[in-house]
C-alpha cells in the first residue's frame, strides 16, 4: 500500500549550526529564521545533535546560580552543562535522532511520539543531513482536500489495492471523514476496505458501511 515518504513532506532548506557555533550566533539564527531548533552538523554534514529553544532557555533559568557543578543527579548535571555552555556543542541534545528519506510519514510520526520530540533530522543513504521533518509537517497531511483524498481512495484502495470491479464500492469524504459504501462477497474484504482507506494520508476517520454476503471470519463446526 502506498504511503507518502518523509522526503515528500520534509523541509529541505535547513538552517544548521556547527558544534563551535557560539551561543549568541545560535540565538541570532533562530530569531532571524524564525525556527525553534537547529540541527548541529559536523564538517562532513552529518547531524550530531540538535539545539532547541528549550536548550537555550536553560541559561536564563540558571542566571545567578553560580558556576559550581552539581555532584548528584544526571539531569541536574546535564542542565548545568547547558546553562554554562558557550557553543552549540555544549548546548545540543545528542546524539541527533534521525530517520531516512525513504521512511514513511507514519514511521516518522511514531518516532516523534515515542521520543516526545518536535523534529527529526532526515538523512540520506550516506548519513548526510537531507532535511528536517517536524510535527507540523506530519499533521499537515490532514489538510489535504477532500476531493483529493477521495480520488486517492478510489485509485489506490479500490482499483490498485483490492482490484475491485468499478462501482463495487463508493466513497464520500467530508472534512477528512471517509464513508465507504457498497457490497462485497466476503466480510474480510469489507474489513480490508476499511483498513486500507484509513491508511490513506489525510483520512481522519472511516465509516465502513460495506455490506457482505458471507462471514468468512467464522469457522464452521466440524
Amino acid at each position: 500500500m502506498w504511503e507518502p515518504t518523509v522526503e515528500s513532506v520534509m523541509t529541505k532548506e535547513v538552517v544548521t549550526a556547527r558544534p563551535g557555533t557560539t551561543f549568541k550566533e545560535l540565538v541570532a539564527l533562530m530569531s532571524e529564521h524564525r525556527v525553534s531548533g537547529l540541527p548541529v552538523v559536523d564538517e562532513a554534514g552529518r547531524p550530531v545533535g540538535v539545539v532547541s529553544e528549550a536548550d537555550t532557555l536553560v541559561k536564563q533559568e540558571h542566571r545567578g546560580g553560580g558556576e559550581t557543578r552539581p555532584w548528584f543527579g544526571r539531569q541536574r548535571r546535564a542542565r548545568w552543562r547547558k546553562a554554562t555552555g558557550r557553543t552549540a556543542g555544549d548546548l545540543m541534545t545528542a546524539p541527533a535522532v534521525t530517520i531516512g528519506t525513504d521512511a514513511t510519514v507514519t514511521a516518522a510520526a511514531r518516532v516523534l511520539a515515542e521520543k516526545n520530540i518536535r523534529r527529526l533530522c532526515v538523512v540520506d543513504a550516506d548519513g548526510m543531513l537531507a532535511g528536517v521533518i517536524a510535527r507540523r509537517d506530519v499533521i499537515g497531511m490532514f489538510l489535504r482536500d477532500d476531493a483529493e483524498i477521495r480520488a486517492d481512495i478510489e485509485e489506490r484502495v479500490f482499483k490498485k489495492g483490492m482490484w475491485l470491479f468499478p462501482g463495487s464500492l463508493t466513497v464520500e469524504v467530508v472534512d477528512g471523514v471517509a464513508t465507504v459504501d457498497g457490497s462485497v462477497e466476503r466480510r474480510t474484504t469489507a474489513q480490508i476496505a476499511g483498513k486500507l482507506t484509513q491508511a490513506i494520508p489525510g483520512v481522519v476517520a472511516v465509516r465502513n458501511n460495506v455490506r457482505y454476503q458471507m462471514d468468512d471470519t467464522v469457522t464452521s463446526p466440524l
